[in-house]
């Protein structure tokens, strides 16, 4: 019962429910149907109201011409089009705007004009709402249009011309002649017109179409639309008296904008030299000036480069570098805060793209690598942006910021002529050259020295210090195109010196201490004389790298040889002083660039030194550094010994440096276990020779062996030519006599593994070495043997080309590195000749000479392209450097780049090039060949061994001293050193380390009947007691041992006239 009633209650809301719902949706969907009826019949009345209105604008518009409309009925059709307005109308607007320009060029006839209906009282209103909507149409429009389309430019010329009538009242008929009392009225609702645009971003849209315009492969804004734009783009500057935001907007949005193609695109250069009138305005206005002071407050200019980033700040660097070109006054005059604006601009550019670092990387064309989103047109642009950028480091800007250093005169004196050298000419190069130089000019200036006496502080260091730091600053940021930077600031002959005479003279006593107190300061004023120097080295270190030895020995540009000697001398002691006071140890960013900058103008002028001497004999030397304090300081592993020994191992004496690289070396043998100790012996590598194919043998058997092993001990057997070993027990003496042997018989200029330089005669790789089948690997075999003499320090007669021996130590690799340097060393007419078409003052052209090199190659004629398809190319007056330094560079690199690859890769299995790091190209060929200076008798004398009954007190032996010292020239003892040694230089170190040791031997027989010593050999030679007078024997020598063999002579003139005959018999690559 219960239950029931429940139930039925239930189902009675359910239904009662359900009734409700259905009536809610049914009144929903009444509303609906209600609403979409509305909504249609508004639809159909808005498209018959808009059918309506625009038949009646067509109407309007098709009768153009037949009748003048006056402005009220153009008023009132723009505001029905302008209220219908969507992108169908567009022809409709178009026509619009051409009637009311059109209504504005009538004559005498005020109610045409559109621009009265501003001079109502009722309509003054709506007519300036209307021109403002009029106006934003137009500019939306000018940003969708694409000016490279024939049509659309004409609607960029038509909305342009819409824009430039109404925002100023210069054209407007109504002001002339009475109605000139009107134009502050009118003027204030162009202004109000202006402050409209503004808003709703108007030099946004004015930089879409120049980008759209100029960012293309070929021009498609004309003088006028150009005109038309700078114009706009000025207007609402100029009436608000140029306030700080819409100078801000001009910067950013208009003097930003990129070109591209020619001159003619980028924006300033149109402006000036298409528009009088612009240029005109610039100059009134004064905008170079206003921009300039604008920027020169740091919180604008930061803002200013936060909102366009990277590539168009580089824009409107270009722009403002530009208009500075333009406008020297106003650049002279405001130096200081131009100079301040383009560091600000040029530093942000640089933590931008620091900032920007990324293994999502694209390049840029004068910034670099960076993370950045890809603007190709942009990109595109770049190398007009870069044009603008030249003027930066072209000679009038150059000469206008730098005008306090190059006003100085240097102070000249009358040369006196040089002493007469006391020996000849060809012995004395320079010293011919400085006397030529002398009898050149009329008047040679001052040497410039450290002189001191001008204020840091005052107001002309510091705007030279500024403008150092903008140049240092772009430099530095405009990686891509650094070359070209240091190459404009080099071009004048007389900046560098002048700046060197500037930096003389700063500070109480001038140059070094005042640079060595700045490295301890961090002020400002610090950094700035520091970036003065750095720009210094720079330019000075690019300027010597470009100029050939004429230019800086004989024609001596920009700095005489004196200078050099006094600039090389300050850097050299900088250098030392950063690295031994221990301030390169923690150097970082600025102070680290300053250090590479000195450094790499260092060791530019040390290794032009080296190549040709200008500076005295110990002028790289540091008098104040112990080399025993420096030794100890390298066992212990100081940072400041090892840097030293990297970065001006020169200020070492060689002797040192020489003994350094044979402990080095001594070290290593005993780590690999090459030295005999009383544990343990060293591995020993037995080889059998025969005589008659002692290359064959050797290259066989040596070239598999392990590079330990051939660093490792190496006994020689000898097979004689009947198959029989030779007698005898090979304690290094064999060795060394097969390594000469070996050495003779590659470097040999007949077996064609080896040419020699035309003149001097060193040697270097053949071009033709692949005459042999495996000549690279004999090259590397030939690398290793001599790896092994200098391991072992075993000096040989081999003179190398500089040039080879520069590849040798990799010296080819360095940025300063200069083919066309190093090619007197190979062919000096060739030289000469290729220097000369740099000097042609006519037509390259008309010498007939293509990008390649014809060679008469073992009787045919080969021709080798210097670049692709060079043998088509004409060599004119553009691109004959590069001829020359690819002709250069094909003779001595190209050409041979297998074969010294080969020679290297053999040469520094068995010598780490690190170790060479040390010494120069000259130094390496005293290590192979052993010093060039004059033998030391005395210590020859000291430290020879005697065999045989000879000793220091026999007679022999006191004429054989006497007349090497008294009788011999130095020619004839370098030959008596050669006949006994197979080397006619002595050792680096002294004959102490001669090994084996220099020995004579008294012997009594020929060499084929000699048997060694004997008690009686030797009783005899003691007390000169002679079998047999021995008068018609020669000394003879065993090279191998180091050895002598000479007779017991009777009388010192024999000795004289035997001794000079044998060693007159025994030259060149001879050996006993």
């Amino acid at each position: 019962m219960f239950s029931a009633t429940q139930s039925s209650k239930s189902e009675f809301l359910d239904k009662a429910r359900q009734a409700r719902e259905e009536r809610k949706g049914y009144k929903e969907r009444e509303r609906a149907a209600t609403l979409i009826q509305a909504l249609v019949r508004r639809f159909l009345c808005r498209c018959k109201l808009q059918k309506q209105i625009r038949k009646e604008v067509d109407d309007f518009f098709q009768d153009v011409g037949t009748t003048k409309r006056n402005a009220l009925s153009i008023f009132k059709i723009a505001r029905k089009l302008l209220f219908i307005f969507c992108q169908e109308d567009k022809l409709r607007f178009e026509k619009l705007c051409r009637s009311i320009l059109g209504s504005m060029e009538v004559e005498n006839e005020p109610k045409v004009w559109y621009v009265s209906l501003a001079l109502s009282k009722d309509l003054t209103i709506p007519w300036i709402k209307q021109i403002k909507d009029v106006l934003w149409v137009s500019c939306n429009f000018l940003k969708k249009l694409k000016p490279d389309i024939l049509q659309d430019n004409k609607l960029v010329t038509l909305y342009l011309t819409m824009l430039v009538t109404f925002t100023d009242t210069s054209t407007w008929k109504i002001v002339r002649g009475k109605g000139e009392a009107l134009r502050p009225a009118l003027t204030r609702i162009c202004e109000n017109i202006m402050g409209h645009l503004n808003q709703k971003g108007f030099y946004s849209i004015l930089q879409i179409l120049l980008t759209n315009g100029l960012a293309r492969s070929r021009p498609s804004l004309t003088k006028g639309t150009l005109t038309a734009v700078f114009t706009l783009a000025l207007r609402p500057v100029i009436a608000a008296h140029f306030s700080d935001n819409l100078l801000r907007s001009l910067l950013i949005h208009i003097m930003s904008v990129p070109a591209k193609w020619h001159p003619i695109l980028y924006l300033v250069h149109c402006i000036v030299r298409l528009s009088v009138q612009c240029m005109a305005t610039i100059q009134t206005h004064d905008l170079l000036r206003k921009f300039t002071l604008f920027l020169s407050r740091e919180e604008q200019c930061v803002d200013i480069c936060v909102c366009l980033e990277g590539s168009h700040t580089l824009c409107l660097l270009g722009n403002l570098i530009h208009l500075g070109y333009l406008n020297e006054k106003v650049l002279e005059e405001e130096a200081n805060h131009f100079v301040k604006d383009l560091t600000d601009m040029l530093s942000y550019c640089q933590r931008y793209v620091s900032q920007k670092k990324s293994n999502l990387t694209h390049w840029h064309p004068v910034l670099g690598w960076f993370s950045q989103t890809v603007d190709y047109g942009l990109n595109e642009s770049m190398p007009l942006v870069t044009k603008q950028l030249q003027y930066l480091w072209g000679m009038p800007v150059i000469r206008t910021l730098f005008s306090d250093v190059l006003s100085k005169k240097l102070e000249t004196q009358e040369p006196t002529p040089p002493p007469q050298p006391t020996t000849s000419q060809n012995n004395l190069p320079v010293k011919s050259l400085f006397k030529r130089a002398f009898q050149k000019s009329a008047s040679v200036r001052n040497i410039l020295k450290p002189v001191g006496g001008r204020r840091v502080d005052s107001a002309e260091v510091q705007k030279v210090c500024s403008i150092c730091v903008l140049y240092q600053t772009a430099l530095t940021t405009l990686t891509q195109i650094r070359l070209q930077i240091l190459t404009g600031l080099t071009y004048l002959d007389d900046l560098l010196p002048k700046l060197w005479a500037f930096i003389c003279e700063l500070g109480p006593q001038g140059g070094l201490k005042l640079f060595m107190e700045c490295l301890n300061n961090d002020t400002e004023e610090s950094k700035q004389l520091l970036a003065m120097l750095m720009l210094f080295c720079d330019c000075s270190r690019h300027l010597i790298t470009i100029l050939d030895d004429i230019e800086v020995y004989e024609e001596q540009i920009s700095f005489k040889t004196e200078e050099l000697v006094t600039i090389s001398s300050f850097l050299n002691t900088f250098v030392y002083k950063m690295v031994w006071d221990g301030i390169l140890e923690n150097a970082k960013g600025e102070k680290l660039d300053l250090f590479h900058s000195v450094h790499g103008w260092l060791m530019v002028l040390y290794e032009r030194d080296c190549r040709r001497r200008f500076s005295p004999d110990d002028n790289w030397l540091r008098k104040d550094l112990k080399p025993s304090l420096l030794f100890q300081e390298l066992e212990k592993g100081k940072r400041r010994a090892q840097l030293l020994l990297q970065y001006i191992p020169h200020v070492i004496p060689h002797k040192n440096r020489v003994l350094l690289f044979r402990n080095i070396i001594t070290k290593e043998k005993e780590t690999l276990g090459l030295v005999e100790t009383s544990s343990a012996s060293p591995h020993v590598t037995h080889i059998t020779i025969r005589r008659s194919r002692m290359l064959e043998d050797g290259y066989d058997q040596l070239r598999r062996l392990p590079v330990n092993s051939i660093k490792g001990v190496i006994r020689v057997k000898f097979v004689n030519d009947l198959g029989v070993d030779e007698a005898g027990i090979d304690q290094d003496g064999v060795f060394k006599e097969f390594l000469e042997e070996i050495i003779k018989k590659v470097f040999n200029p007949a077996l064609n593994l080896f040419k020699t330089t035309s003149g001097n005669e060193r040697l270097y790789p053949s071009p033709t070495s692949y005459i042999h089948e495996n000549h690279l690997q004999l090259f590397e075999f030939v690398g290793k043997m001599l790896g092994k003499a200098m391991y072992e320090g075993i000096v040989v007669d081999v003179p190398f080309a500089s040039f080879f021996l520069s590849q040798v130590m990799g010296h080819h690799h360095s940025t300063f590195y200069s083919s066309i340097d190093e090619l007197p060393s190979l062919d000096s007419e060739f030289y000469k000749n290729l220097t000369s078409i740099k000097r042609y003052d006519g037509d390259v052209g008309d010498l007939g000479l293509t990008l390649s090199y014809d060679e008469d190659v073992m009787g045919q004629l080969v021709c080798h392209e210097l670049i692709p398809g060079g043998k088509t190319m004409q060599v004119t007056n553009e691109n004959k450097i590069s001829y020359i330094h690819l002709m250069a560079h094909f003779r001595m690199h190209t050409q041979i780049k297998e074969q010294t690859a080969a020679f290297i890769r053999g040469y520094r299995s068995i010598i780490n090039p690190e170790w060479l790091h040390m010494f120069s190209t000259p130094e390496v060929q005293r290590l192979v060949s052993g010093d060039n200076a004059e033998i030391d008798l005395d210590d020859l004398k000291k430290h020879t061994v005697y065999y045989g009954g000879f000793h220091s007190s026999h007679r022999v032996i006191i004429w054989l001293w006497d007349i090497l010292s008294s009788d011999f020239s130095s020619e004839e003892r370098a030959m008596f050193l050669k006949f006994v040694t197979s080397c006619s230089r002595p050792p680096l170190l002294g004959f102490a380390y001669l090994k084996p040791p220099f020995s004579i031997r008294c012997v009594e027989v020929s060499d084929d009947q000699d048997t060694g010593d004997t008690l009686g050999s030797v009783l005899r030679g003691f007390f000169t007691i002679r079998k047999k007078e021995p008068g018609g024997r020669l000394p003879t020598s065993s090279t191998c041992f180091n050895l002598l063999k000479l007779p017991n002579y009777s009388k010192k003139s024999i000795l004289r006239d035997k001794l000079r005959y044998a060693i007159s018999m025994n030259t060149g690559f001879e050996l006993s």
